[in-house]
């Protein structure tokens, strides 16, 4: 049995709303470029994070994570884009960085405990 990963989870699921809403920003809103943004950073969080977990090593691990930390940020400008030129609604745009936000803090802190671990070794 596979061990429960939750950033992968996680990202994997803001993933799936990413997704979601670049249907609706497209679909509704008629917007094209931004959510096309919004689309491949948001679903690069957790394409880096699956890729981190098959790191042929520690500095490799540290490095994908990295990359999905940028990306990461990346995602949340273009969330707070959107939502402050009234693509979301202020509740959609909230609840997206919420998300981002919580994926944020434990990509920051998985990176920060790996560094650590690997200064030691």
């Amino acid at each position: 049995m596979e061990k429960k990963n939750i950033v992968r989870e996680k990202s994997f699921a803001f993933a799936l709303r990413i997704v979601k809403a670049y249907q609706f920003l497209t679909e509704s809103k008629r917007e094209y470029v931004m959510s096309k943004q919004l689309l491949r950073s948001g679903t690069s969080v957790g394409a880096n994070i699956e890729e981190s977990l098959q790191g042929q090593s520690r500095a490799d691990f540290i490095s994908k994570l990295s990359i999905a930390l940028k990306e990461a940020y990346e995602t949340r400008f273009w969330i707070l884009l959107l939502r402050d030129s009234c693509y979301f609604s202020q509740v959609e745009g909230t609840s997206l960085l919420s998300d981002i936000n919580e994926i944020i803090r434990l990509l920051v802190a998985i990176i920060k405990s790996s560094k650590e671990n690997n200064s030691k070794h």
